[in-house]
């Protein structure tokens, strides 16, 4: 595959093509090769691009998710702190007499993770998916109580 025909001709993504062609060929299968399923999670992360923005309650994680069904995207919390979003567009089934003069549009895993901050409220997550744009809002949680200072009764003798 040509990554310089599908607009992806950065050293990162010649580094990642380059393993998964290792991995696929099955030439070095030392413990240091990665495996096909993580170089193609750092392809999709790498090639999904996302907004954060930081409002005074909450946060909002926006992810463009082009060609997906809201039922097609997964959005969990991983390790009780890390943000998972994914998904997958599928390439469209060839039609009797058409085929591709060109292919430009991104097919395959949509996969983006980040590591919520303390104050991120895990159970108070929302997703919405509108004309192809995923908004992920997680609330924040109150700032702790400052701790009172503990009086210790002194007693006689």
């Amino acid at each position: 595959m040509d990554l310089r025909v599908m607009g992806f001709d950065t050293p990162l993504f010649h580094t990642l093509h380059h393993l998964m062609d290792a991995a696929e060929d099955g030439e070095n299968k030392s413990t240091s090769t990665p495996t096909r399923t993580y170089v193609r999670d750092a392809k999709a992360m790498a090639a999904t691009p996302a907004d954060i923005k930081e409002y005074p309650n909450f946060y909002a994680f926006i992810v463009d998710m082009p060609g997906l069904k809201s039922g097609d995207i997964k959005v969990q919390v991983e390790d009780e702190n890390v943000l998972l979003i994914c998904g997958e567009r599928k390439r469209e089934e060839e039609k009797e007499g058409a085929k591709y003069v060109r292919m430009e549009r991104r097919v395959g895993k949509f996969m983006r993770k980040f590591v919520l901050p303390e104050n991120a409220n895990t159970e108070a997550i929302s997703a919405v998916c509108q004309d192809g744009v995923l908004t992920v809002t997680i609330q924040k949680l109150p700032p702790p109580e400052p701790k009172k200072p503990k009086t210790i009764e002194v007693k006689i003798g």
